[in-house]
């Protein structure tokens, strides 16, 4: 049974510690490879498994394709824009231009983000534990794949998440509607458990 993030610890020794069994851990690694994909520029291999795409069964969070490149890109998958949002909303040549002088980086730090707090996931121990830095860039990545599944449900408000729990109510337990949502709620648990515990760090 999983369990909350902790503070353990002190100076540098100080760690970041939660309990995930097997499972609950290669399933947020495979969600994390997934967001990478989708934010590593073209060119760069692939980290993903796709083991994942079962249990969405449809709801793939890559998008499909390769992401497509910062410069005229065309059609843009809607995830991107929640991951790497528009700096000026109302000019578009000024956001275009910020874009094309910044993008390239942010993708980067994201995907080496989700890359390491990934490789941590998928380490040899019984628990998850992060020294402050790891903790940073793990929050990031639960974040950013929280982002990911948040748009392809089209969660925009609280109400929304509210409303989509209701109805998943009336479905069978085995319907892959409730299994994203119950991911999507253990998602949130687990960034506010890892954030809380920096906080009082």
């Amino acid at each position: 049974m999983a369990k909350a993030f902790r503070r353990s610890g002190r100076g540098a020794d100080r760690r970041f510690v939660a309990t995930l069994d097997a499972d609950e851990r290669e399933v947020v690694a495979s969600l994390m490879d997934q967001v990478h994909d989708l934010l590593e520029p073209p060119g760069h291999p692939s980290t993903g498994d796709d083991a994942f795409d079962d249990l969405v069964a449809g709801l793939d969070l890559t998008g499909g394709d390769e992401p497509p490149a910062p410069v005229d890109e065309g059609p843009r998958d809607p995830a991107l824009d929640r991951l790497l949002p528009s700096a000026h909303r109302e000019d578009d040549a000024a956001a275009a231009e910020f874009r094309r002088l910044t993008e390239g980086g942010l993708r980067h730090r994201k995907a080496r983000a989700l890359a390491a707090s990934a490789a941590v996931l998928r380490a040899d121990a019984d628990k998850v534990a992060l020294d402050e830095g790891q903790a940073r860039s793990f929050l990031t990545a639960l974040t950013d794949v929280r982002l990911v599944l948040g748009e392809r449900l089209d969660l925009r408000t609280d109400e929304d998440l509210e409303l989509l729990e209701r109805a998943a109510t009336s479905l069978d337990d085995d319907e892959p509607l409730v299994h994203v949502i119950a991911l999507y709620d253990f998602l949130t648990w687990l960034q506010e458990t890892l954030a809380g515990a920096l906080l009082r760090g």
